[in-house]
């Protein structure tokens, strides 16, 4: 005490020496420093200086999308939403000739009124779903695998959006983006109704059919859907890049690989960080991967532990000759949400998995109807703490049929 005491006692006398000072009515003659305190005052303080002196100037900010060709980007964007249906505000003389003609008015009225119907009756509710049920999702970044998906980004975005990479695999080739302004009216025209033939399943049933994908999608290719759907999720095209898969996996440019692909670079309007959607021509059977089993290495050399995810998948992975795209998928991926035609219960090992199911399942369409799972049904009937949902999504499209199931590495 008496120390702390005395430290007070010093510090009050030297403030009013300073004081008087000041006043004029104290002359205090101050000693003449040494050598070694004027030494020591050229000297940092604990490395306060040092660190001072040593850090960097303020950072400039760096744009993301500064690597992008903007003038490319709006070109593919416009050329998006014209095949979208959208009205360009933007650039009305890239537009104009295109969005006055009678076969343009007809096309986007058409999809505004779909559109609206598809929103309202399932968009919006999924989003909505995801936003509640996939929380951990929602709160970061991360991959998603999609195979089986056809042209299908609609329902992986929605499902989705805060993923940074996207990989979508089908058996419908690539394709190319059509230029609408650099078409006459005829082939615009033509090409505006095989995009409508291609969405008139999914904006029906949420599902694209593959029969009618083998006669669509191999006329035009997958690409022009993928844009659509794109400039109809309000999400802007960066870049388009044609691309291949060599023997190790590796992305190469078209026709260097065995695998065709394309990547689209995108970004959602208002946003500043790009997402990468790649998608493959590939065939998932055990014999397409063995034949080429690029797309595997691909998989687990750029997606680390993803989501995957399957809607309308045929049953495919129910049969031995598509076991090792299941095994693959059960290996790396860290969540999976399916509905019931992606892989049987049976697949899930309830030791290394934490499974929730959503809506309801009583048994699959005529069509796959020897695909029914006994055991299946019984959690339905048996659980009485299983969500419903309030949308219809895969083959039972209709509300209070379809089923979703999300399983998640424990």
């Amino acid at each position: 005490m008496k120390r702390y005491l005395s430290l007070s006692v010093l510090v009050a006398t030297l403030g009013l020496v300073t004081f008087l000072e000041s006043c004029g009515k104290v002359s205090i003659t101050k000693p003449e420093t040494s050598q070694a305190e004027k030494t020591a005052k050229t000297q940092p303080i604990s490395g306060l200086e040092t660190a001072i002196k040593s850090a960097p100037e303020e950072e400039k900010e760096i744009d993301p999308l500064a690597e992008f060709d903007l003038v490319k980007s709006a070109h593919l964007t416009n050329n998006a939403k014209l095949l979208a249906g959208i009205k360009v505000k933007e650039n009305k003389s890239f537009a104009d000739r295109i969005q006055q003609a009678g076969y343009w008015l007809n096309h986007h009225n058409t999809l505004e009124n779909s559109w609206a119907k598809l929103e309202a009756r399932q968009l919006s509710k999924i989003r909505k779903w995801a936003t509640t049920e996939l929380t951990e999702v929602h709160s970061e970044s991360h991959d998603v695998f999609y195979p089986f998906s056809g042209p299908d980004f609609l329902y992986a975005y929605n499902l989705f959006p805060n993923a940074k990479k996207y990989v979508l695999v089908g058996l419908e080739p690539v394709g190319k983006l059509p230029d609408l302004t650099a078409n006459s009216g005829i082939s615009n025209n033509q090409k505006l109704q095989k995009a409508r033939s291609s969405l008139y399943a999914i904006l029906q049933w949420s599902f694209f059919r593959t029969n009618d994908m083998k006669v669509d999608m191999a006329k035009q290719g997958n690409l022009p859907i993928v844009a659509l759907f794109m400039a109809r999720t309000n999400n802007r095209i960066l870049d388009v890049e044609y691309i291949s898969l060599d023997n190790e996996g590796k992305v190469q440019k078209e026709g260097q690989g065995s695998i065709s692909g394309v990547k689209v670079d995108f970004v959602p309007e208002g946003k500043k960080e790009p997402k990468t959607l790649y998608y493959f021509s590939a065939d998932l059977s055990n014999y397409g991967l063995q034949q080429r089993p690029q797309l595997k290495q691909f998989v687990k050399q750029e997606l680390h532990q993803p989501i995957t995810y399957l809607k309308a998948a045929s049953y495919l992975m129910y049969y031995n000759s598509f076991s090792e795209i299941k095994n693959l998928i059960l290996s790396q991926s860290s969540k999976l949400l399916q509905d019931d035609s992606g892989m049987p219960l049976s697949s899930f090992d309830r030791s290394k998995w934490n499974l929730s199911f959503y809506g309801n399942y009583t048994q699959p369409i005529a069509l796959f109807s020897n695909r029914y799972q006994p055991e299946l049904r019984k959690i339905y009937q048996i659980d009485k703490s299983i969500k419903p949902l309030d949308f219809g999504i895969g083959y039972k499209f209709k509300v209070n049929q379809s089923n979703l199931m999300l399983a998640d590495v424990k």
